[in-house]
């Protein structure tokens, strides 16, 4: 059985890897004040970031799903890794050598299954990039330089070959350790006749890497006229590799992305290529699928959907890639970012504009002049003859659907304006009026589905950075009463489990003395009982990352932990967050508790009227008047009274 892994490790790599530089590998982080950064969340489709990262606390959580967590969790959620494998991963990157418990470890057999995948593929890019110097493939080298790539193009891309034998490759992987099942598995291999064979053979071979920089699979060019393959074969559908959820080049463009927010997408491996070593550095393709949802989501988190946002897309010129171009404008609603589209007046694409005329004309290129719906709607109404009235009537029947999809109601009139002009009828308002007409016929059968595009319905979520300020936040699973965040008194509860949460120091060692009962609101007073389980909110002082991590330890469930994560990230209220502050919200806490103790003891007396016993009812006097003393202490005095 494969040993588990030590405790003090584990704190280790937690301690090592700096979350927000984990997250920055999936999407794009900006300041979000007191310290956090926000960016729009990985695991659900939101318009506006509520995913927020507190570097100090090694916490994130996003206020639009809940889900939060250290950097373990989210590496296991975004990777779909298990906790071991998620520390291996995370340990390699640090540098740190784990020791594990119950046994000794065998790398080749206890390893996670998605650790093994991914080096395999990195075994096997290095295989290939050597292979690309032996004298077999003088063939791939020349297709490189008749496109203008040289060796160091070559190197920086690692682009390699995978030699024309049967099995050179599988081979060589058997020798590094990897299993049968292993190679078959990651798509490296497949099955033979004696047993298993590579699965690419005689081919220039590009590695195409996740959004964290992880080799999960190949795309491969064919070569020779005897190849009957087809022109490019890529690594099948596995554990690691989905092609509808890869960017090809999107781990060399990411931080050009994020920061010029513009991303440019085109066709092929070449392209992609010929645009960087034109400076183009924002190039990205996909991987032998059309552009779709998941890419959507995957560029969505790297622009941040700001208002410049400006994705461009190249397209040969034949009709193939005009059918590709309407395909993008079928989800250009998904998209924040203004789209366009880029044709090269002959037809060419990035890499033989490049051969051709230069780095200049690739740059010129990409420059967005054409709306993608401009382009869309050309494509569309040209398609008819317009010299005559059915004709035009025809071309507006099928146009005026498309444009009826964009939900923005401003943003609709302005292309119904144009349309009206590209299929030539003076009445603009009747072409506005026909485009209304069908978006509210769509609605009303329920084809406004209100996603998460540029004109879907605002404010679904809870802004960044603090709760949803509704009547009533839906409380998780506990018994009890509703969160009612318009009530004062959980307002104080919450920002007051943030201060023992964030800055202990602040409250402590006061706050270690209230009771869980304090706390009204049941969600919070379960967060309370796990920093009473961890030691208290004193422990935060001289650690404050290891008492966060003991109390997301004493979480029953994943509900209250990610109330807890929620609670340790989320910005404060207040200007200044000083003792002043914190003394502020102790004292309206812990009078509030007074007051309810008060009227307690007055109602059970109310009700027993003169049932009851003269020692307990003067028991219950002396109660009531010990505790109105210490309210005007409180209210006269402050945190200095408690």
């Amino acid at each position: 059985m494969a040993g588990r892994i030590n405790d003090d490790d584990v704190k280790a790599v937690r301690d090592a890897v700096p979350i927000d530089a984990v997250v920055s590998e999936y999407l794009q982080l900006r300041n979000a004040g007191g310290g956090n950064l926000k960016g729009l969340c990985p695991f659900h489709d939101e318009k506006s970031p509520s995913f927020q990262v507190s570097p100090s606390k090694g916490l994130f959580h996003c206020f639009g799903c809940q889900e939060g967590g250290d950097t373990i969790a989210f590496v296991m959620k975004i990777d779909h890794l298990s906790f071991s494998e998620t520390v291996e991963r995370l340990a390699a990157k640090a540098g740190i050598t784990l020791r594990y418990e119950e046994g000794g470890y065998n790398p080749s057999h206890q390893r996670g299954e998605r650790i093994r995948l991914i080096e395999a593929h990195q075994a096997a890019a290095e295989f290939y990039v050597r292979a690309l110097e032996s004298p077999e493939a003088e063939i791939g080298r020349k297709f490189l330089a008749e496109r203008g790539f040289d060796q160091e193009a070559a190197t920086h891309f690692r682009v390699g070959y995978s030699p024309a034998g049967w099995d050179h490759l599988t081979r060589y992987l058997r020798g590094k350790g990897f299993s049968d099942k292993e190679l078959i598995t990651s798509g490296l291999s497949q099955d033979g006749r004696r047993g298993p064979i590579d699965r690419f053979r005689g081919r220039l071979m590009w590695p195409i890497s996740d959004t964290a920089g992880d080799i999960v699979g190949f795309g491969a060019r064919k070569l020779r006229d005897d190849d009957n393959g087809p022109k490019y074969l890529n690594t099948p559908e596995t554990p690691v590799y989905k092609k509808s959820q890869v960017l090809y080049g999107i781990d060399l463009a990411k931080k050009d992305i994020a920061k010029a927010s513009r991303a440019v997408v085109v066709e092929g491996y070449t392209d992609v290529m010929a645009c960087h070593l034109a400076g183009v550095t924002t190039a990205i393709a996909t991987c032998g699928t059309a552009f779709g949802n998941d890419h959507i989501k995957i560029l969505r988190r790297l622009l941040m959907d700001n208002g410049s946002a400006r994705v461009i897309f190249t397209f040969d010129g034949d009709s193939a890639g005009q059918k590709a171009a309407l395909r993008a404008f079928e989800d250009d609603q998904k998209f924040a970012a203004e789209t366009y589209i880029a044709i090269a007046p002959d037809g060419m694409d990035p890499c033989d504009l490049r051969l051709v005329k230069g780095d200049d004309a690739v740059r010129d290129l990409v420059e967005p002049r054409t709306p993608l719906f401009e382009f869309a709607l050309r494509q569309i109404v040209g398609r008819y003859d317009l010299e005559t009235p059915a004709g035009r009537a025809a071309a507006l029947d099928e146009a005026a659907a498309v444009v009826a999809k964009i939900k923005t109601s401003s943003v609709q009139r302005e292309v119904a304006v144009q349309l009206a002009g590209l299929v030539g009828i003076l009445d603009q308002e009747f072409v506005v009026h026909r485009v209304a007409q069908l978006a509210r016929w769509a609605r009303d059968k329920g084809g406004d589905q209100g996603g998460g595009g540029r004109g879907g319905p605002q404010g679904r979520g809870p802004r960044a950075g603090a709760p949803q300020q509704t009547a009533s936040a839906p409380a998780p699973a506990f018994s009890g009463p509703a969160l009612n965040l318009r009530s004062p008194a959980h307002r104080t509860e919450r920002e007051l489990l943030k201060l023992a949460l964030q800055k202990p120091a602040l409250v402590s060692p006061a706050f270690d003395a209230y009771g869980v009962d304090e706390f009204t609101a049941p969600p919070y007073a379960a967060v309370r009982r796990c920093i009473e389980e961890a030691g208290g909110a004193e422990q935060g002082i001289a650690d404050d990352r290891a008492y966060l991590g003991a109390v997301l330890d004493a979480a029953p469930d994943n509900t209250v932990r990610n109330l807890v994560t929620e609670l340790a990230v989320e910005v404060f209220h207040g200007r200044t967050i000083d003792e002043t502050y914190a003394g502020m919200h102790l004292v309206h806490v812990r009078l509030r508790a007074v007051d309810r103790r008060i009227a307690d003891v007055q109602s059970s007396l109310a009700r027993l009227g003169n049932h009851v016993a003269p020692q307990d009812l003067a028991a219950a006097q002396n109660e009531v008047w010990v505790l109105q003393q210490y309210a005007q202490t409180l209210r006269a005095h402050g945190a200095a009274a408690l």
